[in-house]
This record gives structure tokens, sequence and C-alpha cells, in this order.
């Protein structure tokens, strides 16, 4: 059986690996590369367990060869965390008591994430809309959207301060 060498960006970093040709993205992330956030829930594309944005797109890893990776950036739920410091998702996910089992988790982060990222103030329903793709046995939603509500709030929050003092900055530029 011969292997593909693959070359991708990884949560920021080059990495290399090789794989067999039928491998899904989602092996090679785990088996090959310890990347083991990214779950296996259904392995047919229904449950949203294994989303990875696939260069900033949202995608199962599960229906995406390992192969496909080559040249494009990968982000994953580990990749979420700062210098040591959860993202306000993974926080507010803890705070509202958002996840219990876990297999869900990093597919809501992930998909919640992108969502936040295209649109900084979402409504109810469109959160809801956004995490559609993900499937919860365990919490039911309304925590997962009370948790992505807040983390909406407080990257807003963010957001502005970071806008202040820029505008602080390039008053005192000025004079």
């Amino acid at each position: 059986m011969s292997a593909i060498l693959v070359s991708t960006i990884i949560n920021g970093d080059e990495v290399e690996f090789a794989c067999p040709p039928e491998e899904t993205l989602l092996n090679a992330l785990r088996d090959r590369l310890g990347l083991t956030g990214v779950k296996e829930g259904c392995g047919t594309g229904d449950c949203g367990a294994c989303s990875i944005t696939l260069d900033g797109r949202l995608v199962c890893s599960c229906l995406v060869l390992g192969a496909e990776a080559q040249g494009r950036e990968i982000a994953t739920v580990e990749g979420l965390a700062e210098d040591g410091k959860l993202h306000p998702l993974q926080e507010n996910f803890i705070e509202h008591a958002a996840l219990q089992c876990g297999i869900c988790t990093p597919g809501f982060l992930m998909a919640a994430k992108t969502l936040l990222e295209s649109n900084s103030n979402p409504t109810e329903t469109e959160i809801r809309y956004a995490l559609a793709g993900n499937l919860c046995r365990c919490t039911g939603y309304d925590k997962i959207v009370r948790a992505v509500q807040a983390s909406a709030k407080e990257l807003r929050e963010v957001e502005k301060k970071k806008n202040l003092r820029k505008k602080s900055k390039n008053k005192k530029s000025k004079k």
C-alpha cells in the first residue's frame, strides 16, 4: 500500500504526514497527528462531532480524505485556546453546563466559532441554524445556545475595547 505525503497547516503550524489514499482526514488527524479532540460520532457526516475548518469553511472531517488537506489550512478544537487560556466559547460551555459526555463538544465549538467569525451578533435562530449540523444526545440544545450567546456578547465587548484602544492611540499619535 502506498502512502501520500501531505503538507498542510494545522492550527497555525506547518505539518507533514503520510497517509493511505483512502484514509479520512478524521483518522489522519486522530491517529497520525494525535489530535484527538476531533471525534468520530457517525462516520457519515450526520452528527458534526468531527467538525473542523478547512480553509475557513466548516466541514465534517469524516467526509474529507486526508490527502485533500494538501496545501490547505486546518483548524481543530485544539487550536481554540491561546497561550494556555481557554477561548471564550470554551469558557462559556463550561459556565453554562453546555456539555456532558463531550463527544459532540468539539464539533459544536468549531461550528460556533465559525458562526461568530462571520456574525458577531447572531440571533437565537441564527445560532440554532448554524449548529443544526451537530447532534447532542446528552444536554439538549438550550444550554449550548446560551453559551454561544454569552460568547458572542463577550467577544463583542473585547472587540469594542480593542477599537477604543486603537482610537486612543491614533489620537495620541496625531498630537
